[in-house]
């Protein structure tokens, strides 16, 4: 079981942080406040990366710089993380959705993220 004190942020979630956005909503915020770590995976700094060079979203500054910024902690891809989430079943199409997936399963971490679907895989999902 997740230890809900330790948070994976999705890419929609650390956005809305990141901005401000009133989207993220208080409970959400106050979580995130509140917990032992937060962490942002690589998945999610490769998707904002591969999103803004097609223009599908706009970033400002470095991401890396973001993260350690708002005292969040880097969580990297391993190969058990890759290995997992092409194994995951295929409730989910995105590739990135996936990789959170796997590694808030491996890690037990709490996913906080906006997509419902997410909640189909066996891990501990925070939905705002």
């Amino acid at each position: 079981m997740a230890d809900r004190s330790n948070l994976l942020l999705d890419t929609h979630i650390l956005l809305w942080w990141l901005s401000g956005s009133s989207r993220l909503p208080a409970p959400a915020r106050k979580a995130i406040e509140q917990s032992d770590v937060t962490y942002v995976s690589a998945a999610t700094a490769w998707e904002i990366s591969v999103k803004s060079a097609v223009r599908r979203l706009e970033f400002r500054g470095e991401i890396d710089e973001q993260i350690t910024r708002n005292h969040f902690r880097p969580l990297q891809i391993t190969i058990a993380h890759a290995v997992a989430a092409g194994r995951l079943p295929p409730h989910h199409g995105d590739p990135f959705d996936r990789m959170l997936v796997a590694q808030a399963s491996i890690e037990s971490l709490t996913l906080v993220t906006s997509d419902a679907m997410l909640r189909r895989y066996d891990i501990h999902v925070m939905l705002v």
